[in-house]
């Protein structure tokens, strides 16, 4: 079960992008008699699916806009100067490193299905998260 964790990847002031564990608090609510959990609503601008096929380790690259990545199915290995994490179905990728180096993947197991969240350009997901 998701349990709102959130892995923020930015770039740094060294100009090279890094990993940053967050997590986004959940109010309850009662519903129909029964308690549900639900973090804030978040401004988006759009939403797409996409499907990578397995291949080798891709280049060095930065994201064309900040989003939210949530994979599906599949995994990918993503690598960049903060480290090499593996994100399978489940999990969020918050991706914001828009300059500076930037990361690379590595399909694990494919294809990989993920659904991307496109947010506004003043979202700030510093206001709807935590620090772990």
């Amino acid at each position: 079960m998701w349990k709102g964790n959130v892995v923020r990847i930015y770039t740094g002031p060294d100009n090279r992008s890094h990993f940053e564990d967050l997590s986004l608090p959940f109010d309850a609510i009662m519903m129909e008699g029964h308690a549900q959990h639900r973090s804030p609503t978040m401004p988006v601008k759009g939403l797409l699916f996409r499907e990578n096929q397995l291949g080798p380790q891709g280049e060095y690259h930065t994201p064309k806009q900040r989003q939210f990545v949530i994979t599906i199915s599949g995994a990918v290995e993503i690598t960049c100067a903060g480290g090499t994490r593996v994100f399978g179905p489940g999990d969020v990728l918050f991706a914001e490193d828009l300059k500076g180096e930037g990361h690379s993947n590595r399909e694990l197991h494919g294809p990989r299905m993920s659904l991307i969240i496109q947010v506004t350009e003043d979202f700030d997901i510093r206001r709807f998260t935590k620090s772990r």
